[in-house]
């Protein structure tokens, strides 16, 4: 058994870690080609989380669960870069992930990838690692995860958090590179929606695709 500490810097709600960035956290401890993570309770920051038979622990608390994976749906098509610049403009966040370490647009440390309508069902965001953050497989699982939302109907309306991820990292960028992440809604049931996203190089190479499952939080 293993311990880790999710360091305050990378949460996605105020209080708990992003789900892309704990995803990819268990994803990189697995050999297999596509991972699925389940999130089942908000992962503290900066306390040891016990790490044991693919699964995360707070106590006796099962935080995530990682499992081989299997995607369900092609992946996202390309989207050019300057399209994807321009879309941002028109980005929405909320307080609720105004400070969120990906897509937070009050962070000045975050990633600060905000995804734009570009079509119906369609967002996309430029993504550029400068570096200050290890560019590995959990950083391009977080790159990954806030496009799939933004992409949700209503989501600025009705909240919605990550409650699973399936996703493949193929190779990695580097620092300075111009990348594109593309999101894309597929369907919603009841609380559930469910996402595509995908992450471009800038010869639109492709760096990695994932799918997720979100869940509406509950109406006050």
């Amino acid at each position: 058994m293993t311990t880790l500490r999710i360091p305050g810097r990378f949460n996605g709600p105020p209080d708990s870690g992003n789900g892309g960035y704990v995803a990819g956290l268990l994803a990189a401890r697995r050999d297999d080609a596509v991972v699925t993570v389940v999130l089942r309770s908000p992962p503290r920051l900066e306390v040891p989380l016990a790490v044991r038979d693919g699964g995360l622990f707070d106590g006796d608390t099962l935080v995530a669960q990682s499992t081989p994976g299997q995607f369900q749906q092609d992946a996202p098509r390309p989207v050019p870069y300057p399209e994807a610049a321009a879309a941002t403009s028109e980005y929405q966040s909320n307080t609720i992930f105004g400070h969120c370490f990906v897509c937070g647009s009050e962070r000045t440390d975050g990633l600060r990838i905000q995804p734009g309508v570009v079509s119906e069902g369609v967002v996309a965001a430029p993504f550029t690692p400068d570096g200050t953050v290890d560019i590995g497989v959990p950083l391009l699982w977080a790159a990954m995860d806030c496009p799939g939302g933004w992409s949700v109907p209503e989501m600025f309306e009705r909240p919605a958090v990550l409650g699973s991820m399936t996703a493949t990292v193929h190779t990695l960028p580097k620092p300075g590179e111009q990348c594109v992440v593309v999101g894309v809604f597929r369907d919603q049931e009841g609380r559930k929606a469910r996402t595509s996203t995908v992450l471009y190089g800038a010869d639109e190479r492709l760096l990695g695709r994932a799918e997720q499952v979100w869940i509406r939080l509950a109406a006050a």
